[in-house]
C-alpha cells in the first residue's frame, strides 16, 4: 500500500476534526466529495491478499465513515442554524437541503389546502401522487398487476425493470418482491 493512502485518510481525518472543532461550516475544496469517491473507488480496484487486502479493508470502512460523520456533522450545523450560509456549501450538500426545501413547501401546501377548505386540490394531489411512475426491478416473478392508474403491468420475471405507478411500487417493494431503481451517471 503507497503512503498516498495514508495522506488521503490523514488529509480527510484532519478536515473532519476541524469541522467538529469549529462552530461554522468550514471551507472544503468544491470538488471535495469526488476526490473521496475517486479515492474509495481507487481503493476498491487494488486486489491484494492477507493482511494488506484487511488493511485495504479497513481503510475504505474508514473513509466511509469519516465522510459519513462529516456529511452528518455539515447538516447538523445546518439544520441547527437560523440563516443558511450557502458560502461554504459543496454542490453535492445543496442536493441534500433542495429535499428538505421540497418537503418543507410540500407541508405548507397541505397545511394551507387543508385549513383552506381545498378538498379537490388534495384529493387531486392525492390522485397524481398514487399514479406517478416509479422505476423498479423485480427481485421475484410477478403475475400481471392492475395500477393504481388501472392500467394493466406484467407480468414481470426476476431481475425485469418496469415502470410502475408510485403505490403500486410501494407495495410491491415493502414485500420485498422489487425494488426502488435510482439512476446514477
Amino acid at each position: 500500500m503507497s503512503e498516498t493512502n495514508q495522506i488521503d485518510i490523514s488529509k480527510l481525518h484532519h478536515i473532519v476534526l476541524r469541522e467538529t472543532e469549529n462552530e461554522s461550516i468550514q471551507e472544503i475544496d468544491a470538488n471535495f466529495y469526488r476526490e473521496i469517491s475517486d479515492f474509495i473507488g481507487n481503493l476498491k480496484k487494488q486486489e491484494f491478499d492477507g493482511v494488506e487486502s484487511k488493511i485495504k479493508d479497513t481503510l475504505i470502512q474508514m473513509a466511509t465513515d469519516l465522510t459519513s460523520l462529516l456529511i452528518d456533522i455539515r447538516l447538523d450545523k445546518i439544520s441547527k442554524s437560523d440563516k443558511i450560509d450557502f458560502e461554504n456549501l459543496l454542490d453535492e450538500e445543496k442536493f441534500i437541503l433542495d429535499s428538505e426545501e421540497e418537503k418543507r413547501e410540500r407541508t405548507e401546501m397541505i397545511l394551507s389546502a387543508t385549513t383552506n377548505g381545498k378538498s379537490k386540490f388534495l384529493e387531486s394531489l392525492s390522485q397524481n401522487h398514487k399514479t406517478k411512475t416509479v422505476v423498479v426491478r423485480f427481485l421475484k416473478e410477478v403475475d400481471e398487476i392492475v395500477g393504481a392508474d388501472l392500467e394493466r403491468y406484467g407480468p414481470f420475471k426476476i431481475e425485469d425493470i418496469a415502470t410502475i405507478p408510485y403505490e403500486n411500487a410501494q407495495a410491491l417493494i415493502s414485500k420485498h418482491v422489487a425494488t426502488k431503481v435510482r439512476w446514477e451517471d
